[in-house]
C-alpha cells in the first residue's frame, strides 16, 4: 500500500476530537478505500490540557497552530478552529503558501476568504475542500459540484441551520414561545450560550453564499445576502400556520434572477417561511438540516441529514481526506476563482410571492379598517384574514393576513403607509411562502 496521508489538526473541540475517534475506529476500512492510510501526525489548539475524550499523547503537540502547515513531516492540515479570521485565517494561509492541501470546517472563513484561499490553491496546486463547512455530514457540496456537476442549477435552498430547526419544530411541537424554547435548547446544548450568530441568520446565510458560488459559478458574496433571523416569531405565528396549512422553517434561497431587465444578477436571502405541509422541507424537523437543488436535467434533489455534531462533521471532515489521499483535487468552487462570475445582487421588489403578514395591534375600533385600507392602496390584494387577542398581552390583538401572489414590494409599500401608526404595538412581521 502506498505511503500514508500525513496530517496535522488545528482545533480539538467535539469536530477535532471525532476526526481521531473516527480515524482510529475505521482506519483499516477508510485505508482500503482511500488506497493509502490516513496517519495523524500533529496537533494543535488553544489549550492543551483540556479533556477530551481522546488520547491525544500519540500525536506531536505544536502550541503555534500556524506551524503544522509548516512542519516536513505533514501533507494536509486540518483547520477546525473556527472564526473567518485571526488564528484559523493565518493556519489556512500559511498551510497553502507552504504548498499543503487544506481541509476546512469553517464556513466563516470560505465565506469571506473563500476566493483568495481558493486563488491560493490553484497557484499551488494544492487541493482546499470544505465539505464540512455547509450542512455538516451532508454530502451536499459533493453533490452538487460532482454529482449533478452537469445540471443548470435553477435555485438551491433549503434548511441550513440546525439550532434554528430545533428551535422552531420545538415550537411547532409544545406551542411555547421562542424564549422559552431557546433556553431548553441552550441547556441541552442545541444552541450556543450566544445564539445570536445562529438565531439572527448569520451561520446560514453564510452557507448559503457558499452554496450559491457552487451551483451558479459565482463569487462566494456573503455581504449580499438578505438575512432575517427567528427572534420574533412567536407561538401564534406558529399556530397560525398550522391553521393554513404551513409549517415554519428558516430557508436559505439563491437563485439568478433578472430584476425584469434581462440582465442576470444573484438573489440570496436567508428568512423565516411559510412552508406548505405537503413539501419535503416541512418534514425535517429537530436539528436536522436539508438543502433542495433544482437542476435542469436532474430535476429536484434532496440532500437531507445531521447538520452539526462530531460524528457527521468530522465523517464530512474525513471525506475530503479520503478524496486527498486518492489525488482527486480540481477547484474549489467547481471551475477556477478567474472563471467565477461576479454577478450583481439582485433587488427583491419585483419578486412575486404570496406572504403572510402578521401584526400586533392596540384593541380598539377602527385598526383593521387601517390596516386593510394599506393594504388597498398599495395594490396588495388579501387572500385571509384572521384576528385574535393574545392571552399573554391584556388589550393587544394579533392580526394576521396572508396576500395573494403580487410583487414584494406593494408589501412593503403598504408597511411604509402604516409607519408611525399609533396602532401598531410592534413593527409588523412578514414571512414569504415557499412555492411548491
Amino acid at each position: 500500500m502506498a505511503e500514508p496521508l500525513r496530517i496535522a489538526l488545528a482545533g480539538l473541540g467535539t469536530v477535532g476530537a471525532g476526526v481521531i475517534r473516527l480515524v482510529e475506529a475505521n482506519a483499516e476500512l477508510i485505508a482500503r478505500r482511500a488506497g493509502r492510510p490516513l496517519q495523524i501526525v500533529a496537533i494543535s489548539a488553544r489549550d492543551r490540557s483540556k479533556k477530551r475524550g481522546v488520547d491525544i499523547s500519540p500525536y506531536t503537540w505544536e502550541d503555534d497552530m500556524v506551524i503544522l502547515g509548516e512542519r516536513a513531516d505533514v501533507d494536509v492540515v486540518v483547520e477546525l478552529v473556527g472564526g473567518s479570521d485571526g488564528s484559523a485565517l493565518a493556519c489556512a494561509r500559511t498551510t497553502i503558501e507552504a504548498g499543503k492541501a487544506l481541509v476546512t470546517a469553517n464556513k466563516a472563513m470560505i465565506a469571506h476568504h473563500g476566493l483568495e484561499l481558493a486563488s491560493k490553491a490553484e497557484a499551488a496546486r494544492v487541493p482546499l475542500k470544505f465539505e464540512a463547512a455547509v450542512a455538516g455530514g451532508i454530502p451536499v457540496i459533493k453533490g452538487l459540484r460532482e454529482g449533478a456537476a452537469a445540471n443548470e442549477f435553477e435555485r438551491v435552498y433549503g434548511i441550513l441551520n440546525g439550532t434554528c430547526n430545533y428551535i422552531l419544530s420545538t415550537m411547532e411541537d409544545t406551542g411555547r414561545d421562542f424564549g422559552d424554547v431557546l433556553s431548553e435548547a441552550q441547556a441541552k446544548g442545541f444552541a450556543e450560550a450566544d445564539p445570536a450568530f445562529d438565531i439572527e441568520g448569520t451561520d446560514a446565510a453564510h452557507k448559503l453564499s457558499i452554496l450559491a458560488s457552487i451551483a451558479f459559478g459565482t463569487q462566494v458574496d456573503f455581504r449580499a445576502v438578505e438575512t432575517t433571523g427567528i427572534t420574533r416569531i412567536l407561538a401564534a405565528d406558529i399556530a397560525q400556520a398550522r391553521t393554513l396549512g404551513y409549517v415554519i422553517r428558516l430557508i436559505g434561497m439563491a437563485e439568478t434572477d433578472s430584476n425584469g431587465d434581462g440582465v442576470p444578477r444573484l438573489f440570496q436571502r436567508v428568512q423565516p417561511h411559510l412552508v406548505p405541509v405537503d413539501h419535503p422541507l416541512a418534514h425535517v424537523d429537530g436539528a436536522t438540516n436539508a438543502v433542495v437543488a433544482e437542476g435542469n436535467f436532474s430535476g429536484r434533489l434532496l440532500f437531507q441529514g445531521a447538520g452539526a455534531g462530531d460524528g457527521p462533521t468530522a465523517s464530512a471532515v474525513v471525506a475530503d481526506l479520503i478524496d486527498i489521499a486518492r489525488g482527486e483535487a480540481g477547484p474549489a468552487f467547481s471551475v477556477p476563482v478567474e472563471e467565477l462570475e461576479k454577478m450583481e445582487a439582485a433587488q427583491t421588489g419585483h419578486r412575486r410571492s404570496r406572504s403572510y403578514v402578521r401584526f400586533l395591534v392596540a384593541d380598539r375600533p377602527g385598526v383593521l379598517a387601517e390596516i386593510t385600507a394599506a393594504m388597498r392602496d398599495a395594490g396588495v390584494s388579501i387572500e385571509s384574514l384572521i384576528q385574535k387577542g393574545r392571552a399573554d398581552s391584556e388589550g393587544e390583538v394579533l392580526v394576521s393576513l396572508v396576500t395573494h401572489e403580487g410583487p414584494e414590494s406593494a408589501v412593503s409599500e403598504a408597511l411604509r403607509l402604516l409607519e408611525g401608526s399609533a396602532s401598531l404595538t410592534q413593527p409588523p412581521l412578514v414571512m414569504h411562502i415557499l412555492s411548491a
